[in-house]
């Protein structure tokens, strides 16, 4: 699984990749490839690399190394296509080795730059000076490349030539001969240099995906660096102190709102979250996903602390599940896709996020299938988070509640433009098992029908008597 597939599920993750400040297509292509890592050891790594970055990057002195290699890296075009021939053996035209000279040349440029930036062991880029030697027989020093005239001890005699028939347009036979073996000599030249090549084959693919490497390198520090993001720690459980979700925080900065990070920690088995409608329950779930698939994603965490443990997967039930291409309800779609859940947690360990599981069935039937699903969730290695509307669930989890809406937070009037200001998105344990009875207050506030709220009132009045 690669970064690509995940950020066309998750619309934060894509603003996420958006985010970074990549030099070149190469760097987002191998940054879009990135594999989601289960792997400690990798992690740690990868890690390990982007705080190398950081520390170069802030440092004054290395300035001109660092402007250096982004240079570099702003020249550096994706040669996929040229390496792949030049691996399969067929021979390359003039412009594709014009292409393998200047990635030798740049190879050259972002090597002195690494070295300053004290980055050499994070990028151990190959030494390409015998390929730039053999595209530059003349010793120019020049990136551009030509079929030099000391590449072929008939190439000055057949130029000249050809330069005086061209000119004078006395004698075309002649001109279209010398021109054919002037070509010929040219594609010997090509294939020769080609068959030379083929020996650099590794060593070239390897500063390809290292230079494009290093621009996901600095473009991980930069976004750490923009957005204080902080570097996790393994652990048995995950915990974030200070969690965000950076696409809805830019969103609230941006049109003024208030934006409140989060501190959640989830361990082994199930944690049920109850709370208000607009209490951010749902941002909660999607945060954390966006954060777990982020950090295995070799990036730091959007928090200002963070434990993590290691999953194979994130997987999701989250809005409307209904698929009117296949014919299905919410309801329909929602349980097959829980079902498929169920079916992985019993052989994967993985990070489960649920929002409101049976909230488009009849309550009585919904209550008994959100209790026998976080029965089996706990059954299973895997750290799930549930939220709910259901109270009084009786199932072994742990209960946190989103304190929600609080009157006195702010002393601006309450109204459907400032209602933002006065919900408190903090957890705290819940040791009720109820859930916040808030609808009908919230529905006052942003201004809903009074017959509406009349009646409703009505309505609990005589249940409750």
């Amino acid at each position: 699984m690669k970064l690509r597939e995940l950020v066309k599920a998750n619309p934060a993750l894509q603003y996420i990749v958006d985010s970074m400040e990549l030099m070149s297509s190469a760097g987002r292509r191998v940054l879009l490839d990135f594999p989601f890592l289960a792997d400690g050891a990798a992690l740690e790594a990868e890690w390990e690399r982007t705080a190398q970055a950081i520390r170069a990057t802030k440092d004054a002195d290395n300035r001109r190394a660092y402007n250096d290699l982004r240079h570099a890296l702003m020249q550096l075009h994706d040669l996929q296509g040229t390496l792949a021939s030049l691996a399969a053996h067929t021979p390359l035209n003039e412009v594709e080795l014009f292409e393998i000279k200047h990635l030798a040349h740049l190879t050259r440029q972002a090597s002195a730059a690494v070295a300053e930036l004290g980055l050499a062991e994070a990028l151990p880029l190959p030494d390409l000076s015998e390929v730039f030697a053999m595209l530059d027989p003349d010793a120019t020093g020049m990136t551009n490349f030509y079929v030099y005239d000391s590449y072929d001890s008939q190439l000055p005699a057949i130029r000249r030539e050809l330069k005086t028939l061209q000119a004078s347009g006395s004698d075309p036979n002649r001109l279209g001969e010398v021109l054919a073996l002037h070509n010929d000599i040219q594609q010997a030249v090509c294939l020769r240099l080609s068959d030379r090549l083929y020996e650099y084959r590794q060593p070239l693919a390897k500063a390809m995906e290292l230079i494009a490497y290093a621009d996901l390198l600095l473009a991980r520090a930069d976004l750490s660096l923009r957005w204080n993001l902080v570097r996790p720690v393994l652990a048995d459980h995950i915990a974030y102190r200070g969690l965000v979700n950076p696409r809805l925080r830019d969103r609230n900065l941006s049109q003024g709102l208030r934006y409140q990070p989060v501190d959640i920690d989830l361990r082994e088995g199930v944690c049920v979250v109850t709370g208000a409608n607009m209490a951010g329950k749902t941002v909660l779930l999607k945060s954390v996903g966006t954060a777990q698939q982020m950090v295995q994603c070799g990036m730091y965490a959007p928090a200002e602390e963070a434990q993590v443990v290691l999953v194979a997967d994130v997987v999701t039930s989250i809005g409307d599940e209904q698929d009117e291409m296949n014919g299905l309800s919410s309801f329909a779609s929602e349980i097959i896709n829980i079902s498929g859940i169920l079916q992985r947690c019993r052989n994967e360990r993985l990070l489960v996020l649920i929002d409101e599981p049976a909230r488009t069935t009849n309550p009585v039937e919904g209550k008994a299938l959100v209790q026998a699903l976080i029965d089996l969730l706990g059954r299973s290695a895997s750290l799930s988070l549930v939220t709910t509307h259901y109270g009084q669930l009786r199932c072994e989890c742990r209960r946190l509640r989103v304190r929600g809406f609080v009157e006195d937070m702010c002393d601006l009037p309450v109204n459907p433009q400032t209602i933002n200001r006065f919900i408190d998105y903090s957890l705290a344990e819940d040791t009720t098992g109820e859930v916040p009875h808030e609808a009908l207050r919230i529905a006052a506030i942003l201004g809903c029908d009074a017959d509406l709220l009349s009646g409703a009132r009505k309505a609990l009045d005589e249940r409750q008597s």
